[in-house]
């Protein structure tokens, strides 16, 4: 059964461990992912964003956060599941639980910075009506995709 958890300091190895694989499988590592996943109370937390892990028993599975990014827009960020249990639906709850947090925090849209090679998050973001926007501010130089939500 997996479960979805709000983020504790406690998680923070392991949240940085699970980005890190699928950022440096892809090559996607970048000094702004290093700044989030070195510091994610302050990055994320402390600025009104969330985190949410994805739980297996007792291992941590996955990750997605929303970052407030001010004036009701958030971005999700850090979304992941590991490669064991890839394919199980836990993105979908991650991303079902990203989306219902930021309605209660009055977000008017959802937006994602994303790379053309991850082809089956792209897919799972279309299915849940985000569209595809012009790249514009984006933080990371390998961002080639942008989508918003509106909320």
């Amino acid at each position: 059964m997996i479960e979805i958890i709000p983020y504790s300091d406690e998680y923070a190895a392991v949240f940085k461990v699970m980005n890190l694989a699928w950022l440096d499988h892809y090559n996607l590592t970048e000094s702004h992912d290093l700044l989030i996943l070195n510091n994610p109370r302050k990055t994320i937390l402390e600025s009104g964003g969330a985190i949410f892990l994805a739980k297996a028993g007792d291992e941590i599975v996955g990750s997605a956060a929303i970052i407030n990014e001010g004036e009701g827009v958030f971005e999700l960020a850090k979304m992941t599941v590991t490669a064991p249990f890839q394919g199980k639906g836990i993105s979908k709850m991650l991303l079902e639980k990203c989306i219902e947090t930021a309605r209660l925090l009055h977000a008017t849209k959802l937006i994602l910075f994303s790379n053309s090679q991850l082809t089956t998050a792209i897919a799972l973001y279309r299915k849940y009506g985000f569209t595809h926007v012009s790249v514009t501010d984006a933080p990371f130089l390998t961002a080639d995709i942008k989508m918003e939500l509106s909320l």
